[in-house]
């Protein structure tokens, strides 16, 4: 949805959005119903685009992810390439090691479980097609998410969302390591600059993140302090996360991604910030400032 709205508002309004069940995001929105798992479906969806951006998402279900994420973004790839389109690939980060090594665009593909491995394959899918040239290619990628509505994350769910509704934060594993956060509309912002600069493919990039990086215990504070709540939260640890995932079949599907809280999280995107000196970074306490409006205003 921030994608579509910011190429609406700064790029083109011939927007065709595409999923089986496509809702317009602006007005001058194409919506178009297919199956990405339908090669024919995917190649009807493409017809005729310039740009292709692949933010295709499915639930934390690791089974699902094996059998369908490869044959999605596979269809996705060959029908850009038949239309001749540039392809830019959302990325995630469950592919990278998941400890304190400052990460950059070279970082080694080291996943910890299933769903790490699934993004890998993605992954080198895509770097595969960019090494081809047979079409433009670029990867935007972003650590772990935090925003306004309904954005899905470790900490929207235990800490903002818990905030505000008037419950205590929740922390997963430990509250003194430092975390690299991005805000979502500056993700949907970065990845539509990416694909309106033609020297930017070809290339993997780290989406931009506010360097001011905090630990979750510096984090809550921000945030009680922005929904005037009192600081108190309470730390899930590894083994507590462990049990819950016997019982949960929610917890189990992200236990995976356990590790990386053990550490600091050093998400580096610098690159994208020297390339594009222009972009403003939303700081954590705009993010969340703005997150506190938007309930408010609901």
């Amino acid at each position: 949805m921030e994608l579509a709205r910011e190429l609406a508002r700064k790029y083109s309004t011939e927007l065709r959005l595409v999923s089986r069940n496509p809702r317009k995001v602006n007005e001058t929105d194409v919506v178009f119903a297919a199956n990405l798992l339908d090669a024919e479906q995917t190649a009807a969806a493409v017809q005729g685009s310039d740009i292709v951006y692949f933010t295709a998402g499915l639930p934390p279900d690791t089974a699902q992810w094996e059998a369908q994420f490869p044959t999605m973004l596979r269809n996705a790839l060959d029908a850009s390439r038949e239309m001749g389109a540039k392809f830019v690939f959302f990325d995630n980060t469950y592919m990278y090691p998941q400890d304190d090594r400052l990460l950059k665009e070279d970082a080694p593909f080291e996943p910890n479980g299933r769903k790490g491995r699934v993004r890998a394959e993605m992954a080198a899918m895509v770097l595969e097609e960019m090494a081809k040239g047979d079409i433009p290619v670029l990867i935007g990628r972003a650590p772990e998410f935090y925003g306004p509505g309904k954005t899905q994350s470790f900490t929207n769910a235990l800490v903002i969302d818990r905030l505000n509704l008037g419950e205590k934060p929740r922390v997963p594993v430990r509250d003194d390591t430092l975390r690299t956060l991005i805000w979502t509309p500056d993700a949907s912002r970065a990845l539509a600059t990416l694909g309106n600069t033609p020297d930017a493919y070809g290339q993997t990039w780290h989406l931009p993140c506010d360097d001011n990086r905090m630990t979750y215990k510096q984090f809550v504070a921000m945030a009680a302090d922005v929904f005037g709540r009192a600081p108190e939260y309470s730390v899930i640890g590894s083994l507590a996360m462990t049990v819950a995932g016997l019982f949960k079949k929610e917890v189990r599907e992200i236990r995976e991604l356990l590790p990386r809280y053990k550490q600091d999280n050093l998400f580096d995107s610098s690159k994208f910030k020297r390339s594009f000196p222009d972009f403003e970074v939303t700081s954590y306490r705009e993010g969340l400032c703005q997150i506190q409006k938007q309930a408010n205003a609901t």
